[in-house]
């Protein structure tokens, strides 16, 4: 199958950025060192490409009847130009992808899901549309997502658009006029801790909007931005990666997701959930620092004193911001307290880490 284009693929070149295929698409994993592009969104501003994620456009009476049956959290609270975190869980209690969830009117929905995920979601929810009043649209390759975080993001933008964006607040959006474009969406959401916006642009705009965003930006210090850093920034703060630490075998429970778990409405797995709550989880997603000189990676075996395994990473890095390594990673519920020594399993040797409260930074 060939690897499909974001509308930016051919700007991300002439910038000089290191492409790779990620989730079927080929995406500017660094333009120059890791590090630097990290440290550039939490001390200032920087600009990803996310265009690769997928958006559905849910439309009907009973547009949010399908919500709230496929999803986890409750997305009844929800009111025009708010945007919530969610999950779609399988009927075993598993993830089958989060994603989020944007209200433009009370019968239409904007929703955001993972690129590795988009046709598998795409099945999902036409599945269980069934006899609902509700058409789906999938309009991800219509859509330029562009991501700009950091602390000076709303500085770097506010030259582009009316909206104010210093009043917007977290996990809400607009729809206005940004960079002469009509019709674009601005979120005050992001995937890195530092604060942002997420944009979503007619793709034939993406070109225009992006050099906009890049001489607006400039005298802020900002700078573009690959997947590499936005990995590693995630990271710090715990986020969970569909595919690493959270799929279909484990439950929003045990990632630490009860919070977008409403189990006081039904929806696909919520039974099973309730059950899992009632008994107690059995394993639980931990972040970890590295006592010792070791980068954890993925699968990687967790270790106790005595050389038992009593879990495994699911990320795993060196934090730009500690200067050390760090991870994520499921242990048995005995051993997954805040300021517990592990091991980590690295070249079959045991290197020690400590257990720590997230965010990491």
């Amino acid at each position: 199958m060939a690897i499909k284009q974001v509308p930016l693929a051919e700007t991300h070149r002439k910038l000089g950025a290191r492409m790779v295929e990620f989730a079927g698409y080929e995406m500017p994993i660094r333009y120059s060192s890791l590090v630097e592009e990290h440290l550039t969104v939490r001390e200032q501003v920087g600009l990803f490409d996310v265009s690769h994620m997928g958006e559905f456009l849910i439309n009907g009476p009973q547009a949010l009847n399908l919500i709230q049956k496929c999803t986890s959290n409750d997305a009844s609270k929800l009111v025009d130009g708010q945007a919530q975190y969610s999950c779609l869980v399988n009927a075993n209690g598993g993830i089958i992808d989060d994603l989020l969830i944007y209200r433009i009117e009370h019968d239409q929905y904007l929703v955001v899901v993972n690129a590795s995920n988009i046709e598998k979601d795409w099945d999902w929810l036409n599945q269980h549309k069934q006899t609902l009043d509700v058409s789906l649209d999938n309009i991800s390759d219509h859509i330029c997502l562009l991501a700009v975080q950091g602390p000076l993001a709303a500085a770097a933008l506010q030259d582009l658009t009316k909206v104010d964006l210093s009043a917007q607040k977290y996990y809400t959006f607009s729809i206005g006029t940004f960079a002469e474009t009509p019709e674009v969406i601005i979120s005050a959401t992001g995937y890195t801790g530092s604060g942002g916006f997420e944009l979503y642009i007619p793709a034939a705009q993406a070109s225009k909007v992006w050099n906009e965003i890049m001489e607006s930006g400039s005298r802020f210090g900002l700078k573009p931005i690959g997947l590499g850093a936005r990995d590693t920034l995630r990271l710090e703060k715990g986020y969970c990666l569909y595919g690493n630490d959270i799929d279909h075998e484990t439950s929003p429970l045990e990632a630490g997701l009860g919070w977008i778990t409403k189990l006081h409405k039904d929806f696909i797995g919520s039974d099973v959930l309730r059950k899992q709550k009632e008994h107690g989880i059995t394993k639980k997603l931990c972040g970890f620092t590295m006592d010792e000189k070791g980068i954890p990676r993925k699968d990687y075996r967790i270790l106790d004193a005595e050389g038992h395994q009593i879990g495994v990473v699911t990320s795993g890095s060196q934090s730009p911001c500690l200067n050390n390594g760090i991870g994520l990673g499921y242990l048995t519920m005995e051993h997954a307290k805040p300021e517990n020594n592990i091991f980590i399993e690295i070249r079959k040797k045991p290197v020690k880490a400590t257990i720590k409260k997230l965010p990491m930074v």
